[in-house]
């Protein structure tokens, strides 16, 4: 099929996307890809599509479909999705992505290659074309940029060659896509996904989630829409969740088990119910954490899938839980987010702890033997404490400790468990010895960015301290607000304050997170301490392991730095530091110094990441999680300079 017959019947709806196919994901690079491709003549995969009748098929949209027949793309969304969105210069009636990452392609006439606009770098120059105009206007459009351009002497000598890369532009139209088709009326849902997963193996498959959503969307079509709209709630309050995470909670109040075998077998009422009932339930969950443990936004809330069973629990109650009973479950799901009770098998787990409840769900005391004799002793020791970065397991746990207890600002004295109002009060990660001193005594990231060297201040306090070493600054905030440093856990022996001293502060400060957080523990449990004080493991379970440097030049914190100005003037985002690279299950994998997850403009390029001085694991663990890689500062710079799409000058 000419790919311009199949954007009419786009237009037309007789081509339309089915409703289990996620969103538009792809990003201005794969944009700029395929067209370069197609300019070229290189080939770009078929289309994979099902023909089925219109009165039955499930599709994105809210449009009806023609009567007859009607082809619903399985294979070639993400493809067909740009092409339409460059050429008729607007999403198609199925979209659901950002749009931004096919508006605004130019085409360059002399170097015949694809960028998007950049104001800065394009408009004075008359060669760089938009692609759009010239698919939307044809020959006329053509016909423009030839006469625009004959008008400039320096251009005449080439206007042969230009005519010529205008009409092989516009001849994209006429390529031929091979198309395979699945036709019969044998050809249930649940085949053609099977199908789908087959010929996409070398993309993202659908996960159980997905089909278990597309039997839903089939009785209930707007089903995607209400979920999806939850998310963005949640997502305004600082907490994202998938499609999946919210199935899964949906499917314990549904069918009493987190794996989807009979969630088909519902209702559109009864899962229209399930998802009323699982949001409520969600809110109750996502206040009391925020609220009682202060985990109150995405970066610090761990043990995610924990929240299904409570969910659970919940909705199997009569009444309201009491404030002991809320206190009870807060525990257990502390306790399971901190041993990483769900990094394992998700579903395995939350069906063992759902049967755990008991028949009526409600029996917590069972769940937190089960916990208890799952993990051994639940009592928090010194050497809980010995991770580093914040992706370490322990690190929402000090933000948890801070927001609970009576923790206090060191520039103002106000405790960090209330929500602060200003820009310069929210909080910051501070580490306690400045890591500039620290990499000059030769320590490496592992040791500087030890969770036992954090503590959280207000961005102004944080600001202004600096790289001020604790023996400089601690006197004054000790002064001006007495028991200040020791609401932050800070061992009050001066001798450890010396940058001598670091491994013997860190070692001191460790007791006393361990103290401080059985302390809240304690305090969860009112007192009830036979669930910490059963006997201790007798195994110890090995942490998951993760890749990162030992070694650090001194100067590598003061080059991102001056790469945060520069990026900032350019208007562009300067980046996580330290950024914690984790897989699937949420367990961290690598630590990359400077990385931009979702692209260096959000949503419309492929994840980045500069490393410098790392050891080959983790670039290739940055490689594997689909990150483009820089290994200095200067070939990033010449990235954004010629191929981010972004202006080359401030």
């Amino acid at each position: 099929m000419k790919i311009s017959a199949i954007l009419d019947q786009i237009d037309a709806r007789t081509v339309a996307l089915p409703e289990f196919q996620r969103g538009y994901v792809w990003n201005r690079d794969q944009v700029r890809g395929l067209f370069d491709s197609l300019y070229r003549r290189h080939p770009v995969g078929g289309l994979l599509i099902w023909e089925t009748e219109a009165n039955t098929a499930r599709h994105r949209g809210d449009s009806a479909l023609p009567s007859g027949m009607v082809k619903l793309l399985l294979d070639g969304q993400q493809r067909m999705t740009s092409l339409y969105g460059v050429v008729r210069g607007r999403p198609p009636e199925f979209f659901d992505g950002n749009a931004q990452a096919f508006t605004g392609l130019r085409f360059h006439l002399r170097e015949e290659r694809f960028e998007f606009y950049q104001p800065v770098k394009m408009r004075d120059d008359p060669l760089w074309v938009d692609v759009t105009e010239v698919m939307k206007k044809g020959a006329a459009g053509i016909g423009s940029y030839v006469q625009s351009l004959a008008a400039d002497p320096q251009h005449a000598a080439s206007m042969g060659d230009y005519v010529a890369r205008l009409g092989r532009l516009l001849d994209i139209l006429a390529i031929d896509l091979h198309a395979e088709h699945i036709i019969g009326t044998d050809k249930t849902l649940e085949i053609v996904v099977d199908i789908f997963n087959r010929v996409n193996s070398g993309g993202t498959k659908l996960s159980k989630g997905d089909l278990a959503l597309a039997k839903i969307c089939a009785d209930w079509p707007e089903g995607r829409d209400k979920m999806k709209a939850e998310l963005r709630r949640w997502e305004s309050a600082q907490f994202e969740f998938t499609l999946d995470w919210l199935l899964r909670s949906m499917n314990t109040l549904a069918t009493g088990e987190s794996k989807f075998h009979h969630l088909h077998e519902k209702t559109s009422d009864e899962i229209r119910d399930a998802l009323t009932r699982a949001t409520r339930h969600i809110d109750s969950c996502l206040n009391q954490i925020a609220n009682r443990l202060g985990l109150d936004h995405d970066r610090v809330l761990f043990g995610r899938f924990g929240i299904p069973v409570m969910v659970r629990y919940l909705d199997c109650r009569d009444t309201a839980p009491s404030l002991r009973e809320w206190d009870k479950l807060l525990f257990w799901y502390l306790q399971a987010a901190m041993w990483g009770r769900f990094s394992g098998s998700v579903e395995t787990f939350i069906d063992e702890d759902i049967e755990t409840l008991g028949a009526d769900g409600t029996d917590l005391d069972a769940l937190l033997e089960r916990l208890r004799l799952w993990r051994g002793g639940l009592r928090a020791e010194p050497a809980h404490f010995r991770g580093w970065g914040t992706g370490a397991r322990f690190y929402p746990v000090l933000y948890l400790m801070t927001r609970m207890g009576e923790a206090r600002d060191w520039g103002s004295g106000i405790p960090l468990k209330q929500r602060l109002l200003g820009r310069m009060s929210s909080l910051d990660v501070h580490h306690i010895f400045p890591k500039s001193q620290l990499y000059k005594k030769k320590l490496g990231k592992a040791e500087v960015n030890a969770v036992a060297n954090f503590c959280f201040l207000t961005k102004d306090t944080n600001i202004n301290i600096s790289n001020r070493p604790p023996e400089d600054y601690f006197p004054e905030v000790e002064e001006r607000f007495p028991g200040a440093l020791a609401s932050q856990w800070i061992p009050m022996d001066r001798a450890l304050w010396k940058l001598g001293s670091y491994a013997d502060f860190l070692e001191a400060r460790r007791k006393l997170l361990a103290a401080e957080l059985n302390k809240r523990l304690a305090s969860l449990l009112h007192d009830d301490l036979r669930w910490l004080d059963g006997p201790a493991a007798t195994v110890e379970r090995a942490p998951v392991s993760f890749v990162g440097t030992t070694e650090t030049d001194e100067d590598e914190d003061s080059q991102l730095d001056a790469l945060g100005v520069w990026l900032g003037e350019r208007g562009l985002a300067s980046g996580h530091r330290a950024f914690d690279l984790s897989d699937a299950d949420g367990n961290q994998v690598a630590t990359l110094d400077l990385a931009w997850p979702r692209g260096l403009q959000e949503g419309l390029g492929q994840p980045i990441a500069l490393l410098l001085n790392e050891e080959r694991e983790v670039l290739t663990a940055a490689n594997t999680a689909g990150y483009r890689c820089f290994t200095s500062v200067s070939a990033f710079k010449r990235f954004v300079n010629t191929e981010a799409g972004v202006p080359a000058e401030a």
